[in-house]
């Protein structure tokens, strides 16, 4: 997108083209204004328009320009953090509201891929959480532990299984969770987009929101064409992508931005696709500069990690992929990589999403912590809840907060990505 090959990648290269979405062009008034084309304002305007309001998308860019577009593409259930914190953090209600509605999110999402015909490759045999060393294995062992007490279909595999599923022995065990898949996630982005669309939402790019004016009766957003939306509400899908001097610049700063990259392999041979990840997995380690690995349809293998493919970055980082990938898989040293590309995930203090009333009428989620997917499609769709009034904010899944700027921000998002450098400049050698 915007003629850079390493924003998309993969997954520009590959997907169904999107929808028409012309820019705003004259003034409208709707029920539903929604800021941003990704996974949250995109489920929230296909489950408003499917409960008749009346709703505008408003994406500064391009549908699924952001974090929904960049991704690895795997649909997890829950977050980074392990299941028995949430309540610790969010209490009792909050943390098993959570818990239940994280949990069952994938089913959402592959219910709407079901149900809307979105053509995005969609892979359902779980996902494996790979242990590194003992330390690894103690902290899915727990996991699997809490997420059994739970009766999630989780299953605890030994180091020889885990073998048999990823096709190295690399790891000491796996958490295989059978709630999980994998996706083309910019295809599923525009999938989405087009369900919206045929519900009855309009969907307007290139219209960068400028200005939100609180009239009493309803709000008005300014956007750089020229036109205007007025709407009764407002919801704020933008994210780790919001732009910097926009109405809602404080979402960003409450979120450290942590750089993520992906590269795809050529199309693998069928005898080494029965070798490596046979059953389609997407998988990750338990590294805290982690890898991940998952194929597309075309049998490339997607290998990812921390870290920007820019300046030095870019360098240290494919030279390390090449390196780690042929230790991970020798049979794969003289693979080439044919697509290279990196974005943004938005992480917050305690690696749990947030819940915002900006202003009157005006919502927000945001800081999905590299979980997008399933939390983004479901919360989307429980702010459209809230604002067709099948739902209140004391009913939703996470209690509402001030937004906080998060503290040495701009130092640790240099951390993140001077120590992935060093990480990766030292590693698989």
């Amino acid at each position: 997108m915007k003629n850079d090959r390493r924003s998309h990648g993969l997954w520009e290269a590959t997907a169904p083209p999107a929808p028409v979405t012309p820019p705003l062009q004259a003034d409208q008034a709707v029920d539903v204004a929604i800021v941003g084309a990704g996974y949250t304002g995109l489920s929230a305007a296909l489950h408003l328009a499917e409960g008749g309001a009346r709703v505008a998308v408003l994406e500064a860019e391009e549908i699924g320009y952001g974090g929904s577009g960049r991704n690895v593409g795997l649909v997890n259930a829950g977050m980074w953090v392990m299941p028995a914190e949430l309540s610790a953090v969010l209490g009792e209600t909050y943390g098993a509201r959570l818990l239940d509605i994280l949990g069952n999110a994938p089913d959402l999402v592959f219910e709407l891929i079901r149900r809307h015909a979105i053509d995005c490759q969609a892979t359902r045999t779980g996902t494996l959480h790979c242990a590194v060393g003992r330390a690894g294995l103690k902290e899915i062992t727990e996991r699997a532990r809490q997420w059994s007490a739970l009766k999630a279909p989780v299953h605890l595999l030994d180091a020889e299984a885990t073998r048999a599923k990823t096709g190295t022995d690399a790891y000491t065990g796996a958490l295989l969770d059978l709630r999980a898949g994998t996706i083309q996630p910019l295809a599923y982005a525009r999938g989405l987009a087009r369900a919206a669309m045929k519900a009855g939402a309009a969907i307007h790019t290139a219209s960068p929101v400028t200005a939100a004016h609180d009239r009493q009766s309803h709000w008005e957003l300014g956007t750089q064409t020229g036109a205007v939306v007025r709407a009764r509400w407002v919801i704020v899908a933008s994210n780790a992508y919001s732009h910097q001097d926009g109405p809602w610049a404080s979402l960003r700063t409450e979120l450290v931005r942590l750089p993520y990259f992906n590269m795809a392999t050529a199309p693998l041979t069928p005898a080494l696709r029965e070798r490596i990840l046979p059953e389609r997995q997407g998988a990750w380690d338990t590294r805290q500069v982690l890898s991940s690995f998952r194929y597309d349809d075309a049998g490339r293998l997607v290998f990812g990690s921390v870290g920007a493919l820019s300046g030095a970055g870019l360098r240290i980082h494919t030279q390390w992929g090449r390196r780690a990938l042929a230790q991970l898989y020798p049979a794969l040293k003289d693979i080439p990589f044919e697509h290279e590309w990196y974005g943004t995930i938005g992480m917050t203090t305690d690696a749990l999403p947030r819940l915002h009333r900006a202003a009157r009428n005006t919502v927000s989620f945001s800081g999905y912590n590299g979980r997008g997917i399933a939390p983004g499609t479901v919360l989307g769709r429980e702010l459209a809840r809230l604002v067709l009034g099948a739902k209140t904010e004391d009913d939703l899944p996470l209690p509402v907060t001030p937004i906080q700027r998060a503290p040495w921000r701009r130092t640790r998002e240099c951390c993140y990505e001077v120590g992935a450098r060093l990480v990766h400049g030292m590693d698989a050698r």
